[in-house]
């Protein structure tokens, strides 16, 4: 204790208290009023058993995450999937699987269905969501330690890890109420156009598309099987593609790695966290942290990932409506109804983007759709699909303003000529580019769905 009291002693002429903690009220305490650091200190360290539950380490508490995502999703309601809508959603996604069979090359790329409820969304997405939320958390956190002035990070001692494990827990606890948020409107795995969810498994959410369904006033087996055309699209795509994944990811990583944060942003949310109540972690919002001005380098790896979330939405709603033609009868209502979900978001995916810095969802869906559809009248189901064995051949932004003259430009597709399928050529040229992703890319070649 005397050594703790030494080391905040040699802080009281430092203008703003370290780490903006304060007592109840938004006093910092006296260093020489015992009474007050007494109730300071057990405050802290309330607070710094709260940030080390589960012993979770790195930017991001993800046991905390989970652990408030629960509690969020169990008081609002988290229905269970009874087993008929498990036969149901099964057989709905193998009858999709089957449809597209004409529609696309690549083969299909569902081992397994599932029917997860919104709780077993979030289980089954953690390692995804891990991925794209640390490196821009491990940002924010080192801007939290540059809030400490230099005279005094010596003096603090083993007390600077402190700021380690609250960053964690306070962007655990800030992930895990979005997470929550978003489990309660996805309708599938691959809803956000990301591979979420474990390779080769179809999933669908049987309480949030029922949701869904009610505010589109349609038939509920036409609206679940739509969903399961979708869901058996993102699969064929991401299971067959080995760089695709890595792709979307690494542009992600890229972003966060020019990300700036507003220091006075930090330090106002910082000042709202009262040591004596842990749940003020979870309360604060961290909306406006980021710097609004993008770099170069930031603005190039958003460019990337806008037109990768475009191609591969516009290639499944390409592929979708296509299958769907003559077989569900509102499927032009629900292809607009799906086209301005996507573009608009939802109230849980503004909050994601707060979080992250940048939205995950694609721009200009008309027109890379329309890019698929020239492509598929110039070249065929098989020379528009052969366009993913490689990133370089993809068509870039530019080329969405005219996408017939892009269809029948004359690229060089001598290299995948001679390959039975894209498992042949994902075998000899995924294994370099893919090694980090195969786990999105060894699940195809089934040729159908097996239900778990």
């Amino acid at each position: 204790m005397s050594q703790v009291g030494s080391s905040w002693r040699t802080l009281e002429h430092v203008p703003d208290t370290p780490f903006g903690f304060a007592l109840p009220g938004g006093q910092p305490p006296d260093p020489n009023d015992p009474q007050q650091m007494q109730q300071f200190l057990a405050g802290l360290q309330q607070l710094m058993a709260a940030a080390q539950s589960g012993g979770s380490t790195g930017p991001v508490n993800w046991d905390l995450a989970r652990q408030v995502a629960t509690s969020a999703l169990n008081s609002e309601g988290d229905p269970a999937v009874t087993a008929a809508e498990r036969a149901e959603i099964g057989e709905a996604l193998r009858l999709a699987d089957l449809w597209l069979e004409p529609t696309t090359a690549l083969p299909s790329g569902v081992i397994t269905t599932a029917a997860w409820n919104r709780n077993e969304w979030i289980y089954n997405t953690m390692d995804v969501w891990r991925k794209l939320a640390d490196p821009v958390a491990a940002r924010m956190v080192a801007a939290m330690g540059d809030l400490v002035p230099p005279e005094a990070r010596a003096q603090l001692g083993p007390m600077s890890t402190m700021i380690t494990a609250l960053g964690g827990a306070l962007f655990g606890g800030q992930f895990g109420q979005a997470l929550a948020k978003l489990a309660t409107e996805v309708l599938s795995a691959g809803d956000i156009g990301l591979p979420l969810g474990p390779a080769g498994t179809a999933a669908l959410l049987p309480a949030n598309i029922r949701g869904y369904r009610e505010g589109l006033e349609l038939d509920p087996d036409e609206v679940r099987l739509f969903v399961a055309l979708r869901e058996a699209a993102h699969q064929r795509l991401f299971g067959h593609v080995p760089w695709l994944r890595g792709h979307v990811l690494t542009a992600v990583e890229a972003y966060a790695r020019g990300i700036r944060v507003d220091r006075e942003a930090i330090e106002e949310a910082m000042r709202r966290i009262d040591p004596s109540d842990p749940e003020t972690m979870r309360e604060i919002q961290l909306e406006g942290i980021f710097a609004q001005e993008d770099t170069e380098q930031q603005r190039a790896a958003l460019n990337r990932l806008e037109t990768a979330l475009a191609l591969v939405e516009g290639w499944v709603v390409h592929v979708v409506e296509a299958a769907a033609q003559g077989r569900l009868p509102n499927v032009v209502k629900l292809s607009e109804a799906f086209r301005r979900r996507r573009a608009a978001g939802g109230p849980a995916e503004s909050t994601f983007a707060a979080l992250v810095g940048l939205e995950l969802r694609p721009r200009r869906l008309r027109e890379a759709a329309a890019l698929w559809t020239a492509l598929t009248e110039h070249r065929g189901v098989s020379g528009r699909d052969a366009l993913w064995g490689h990133p370089d051949l993809l068509p870039s932004e530019e080329d969405f303003a005219d996408p017939d003259a892009f269809a029948q430009s004359q690229l060089d597709l001598g290299e995948l000529e001679g390959f039975d399928g894209f498992d042949d050529f994902n075998e000899s040229k995924g294994n370099d580019e893919g090694k980090d992703d195969n786990e999105g890319g060894e699940s195809g070649g089934t040729g159908g769905a097996q239900t778990s």
